[in-house]
């Protein structure tokens, strides 16, 4: 029997019209535009705003695209994954809610939470269904309202984050391209330093939580920092060795766009020159899950067949990781 390999044919993206700027953002809180750019590098970010609008809205937007760009019949879809840690509603799932917004019939859908680093587990999670030969045909969504859980008073963390979603249509093939390996880990030492206190079973919401602005993302910056640039850079290093890659035929890194000085540090630790490394941390922030996707929707012009590249991500939990990738197709098409 071949080998079923799993691709990705599509990329499909969204970001919303409001831009925050740091001088806009620097008349709400104590900062300024050099501080932000020196210390994280974003420039700006998008904010969806419009009331009554969530995660959902944004993945259906790019999703929508995807389908379009890629001419595929709703019925075809097998499966959706959203990986998002802002999801609507608690429940149902995210995913479910894109279903009916995208009018797939024969898709069976779930959210995957594993925050910044959601959408490189979906990228496995996929890959492992079409590789089981069960499954054809999987959308694969990044997408967070960051947001929506930024305390817009906290200097710390309102500067980083913004919202966005992008959607890649993974399908089967026996063509040596697709989601070649990957090296996932969690290890559960990261919630002291990366969390939201309330809204969860340990500790429901009530008014207390919300007097006390518990509802908000907490982050001890500085820890959070030094394993990203540790656990991003050895999870590379080991996914490049392991499939015989160096600087000179590692086309693009991927990595979460979290901080400019983290990306920097991966990018220095493999040789690979700034060139070969997918940023718009500048423009869009973090934005969690939706960062990978939104690389490759903002890049996908300038990747050629067979590029070889590298994604890396690291995100609360504290999960992190690498995958390799041989792109399938010209984006340029």
């Amino acid at each position: 029997m071949e080998k079923i390999n799993a691709v990705i044919t599509g990329v499909g993206g969204y970001v919303p019209d409001y831009v925050l700027t740091n001088d806009e953002l620097s008349r709400m809180v104590d900062t300024n535009d050099e501080w932000i750019m020196t210390r994280i590098g974003v420039k700006e970010r998008r904010i969806l705003n419009e009331e009554g609008l969530g995660t959902s809205y944004m993945a259906r937007k790019a999703a929508k695209q995807l389908m379009q760009k890629t001419g595929s019949d709703p019925a075809s879809i097998d499966c959706v994954i959203v990986a998002t840690t802002t999801p609507d509603f608690h429940f149902p799932s995210t995913a479910s809610i894109l279903c009916d917004k995208l009018g797939l019939k024969n898709a069976y859908a779930f959210d995957l939470q594993a925050a910044c680093c959601g959408f490189l587990f979906a990228m496995e999670t996929a890959a492992g269904m079409i590789q089981s030969g069960r499954h054809k045909k999987i959308i694969i969504v990044g997408a967070d309202k960051m947001s929506s859980m930024v305390n817009y008073a906290d200097r710390a963390t309102c500067p980083i984050f913004g919202d966005g979603a992008a959607a890649c249509m993974v399908e089967a093939t026996t063509e040596d391209y697709g989601i070649m390996d990957s090296i996932l880990r969690t290890d559960g030492k990261g919630l002291p330093f990366l969390h939201m206190k309330a809204g969860g079973s340990v500790c429901p919401p009530s008014y207390f939580t919300v007097a006390n602005k518990m509802h908000y993302l907490y982050q001890e910056g500085r820890t959070v920092f030094k394993y990203a640039v540790s656990n991003m850079s050895d999870a590379t290093v080991q996914i490049a060795e392991r499939n015989g890659l160096s600087k000179d035929n590692i086309d693009w890194i991927v990595p979460h766009q979290a901080n400019l000085r983290i990306i920097d540090a991966v990018a220095s630790r493999l040789e690979v020159p700034l060139a070969k490394v997918m940023v718009n941390i500048q423009r869009y922030g973090n934005t969690s899950a939706g960062t990978l996707p939104l690389c490759l929707w903002d890049y996908e012009k300038q990747l050629k067949k067979g590029d070889n590249i590298i994604f890396t991500a690291f995100g609360a939990g504290f999960t992190w990781g690498a995958a390799y990738v041989k792109w399938g197709y010209d984006g340029s098409k």
